[in-house]
């Protein structure tokens, strides 16, 4: 069975409870009790979003957020805000090495964080240059969403991992 493509105007998209919507698509297709995934999660968040069934079976795709109605898009903006939660970085306190592991120390918008990282090199990506995301020994994710909104202090201790 071909997987359809939700965009635009196509389909009607409500939100059932934190990550979970159901689908009425205007062909008179259903999907009911559907969850959203980004397909690409670091690199496409706004496009290529599948929707997975309670089997975890993949039923539609969504091919751009930005071309759904408001409404709709809406419902899928709140249900991957909270599956993907991930805390802002926005001050870091501390950055230091521990037996080969990174200890941290630092200020997100969910509060202060103090984690630890494994791998250097598998943990902690720069994507496009100003964007980090971290990943802890818990595989919790942390995220700075600009290197360059922190501040100076938080920079340089951050200065051997940019």
């Amino acid at each position: 069975m071909k997987v359809p493509y939700i965009e635009g105007d196509n389909a009607k998209i409500e939100r059932v409870d934190l990550t979970h919507m159901n689908v009425i698509m205007f062909d008179g297709q259903k999907f009911d009790n559907v969850e959203p995934r980004r397909l690409f999660p670091i690199s496409g968040l706004r496009k290529y979003i599948t929707l997975l069934d309670n089997d975890e079976k993949e039923v539609a795709i969504i091919r751009n957020l930005d071309s759904l109605m408001d409404d709709s898009k809406k419902a899928v903006e709140q249900c991957l805000n909270e599956y993907y939660l991930i805390p802002k970085i926005t001050k870091v306190y501390e950055v230091k090495e521990v037996s080969g592991n990174i200890n941290m120390h630092v200020l997100t918008d969910k509060g202060e964080r103090k984690f630890e990282i494994w791998h250097r090199y598998n943990d902690i990506k720069i994507i496009h240059g100003t964007r980090m995301l971290f990943r802890d020994m818990a595989d919790n994710r942390y995220e700075i969403e600009d290197i360059d909104k922190l501040d100076k202090s938080s920079r340089i201790k951050l200065g051997t991992f940019i």
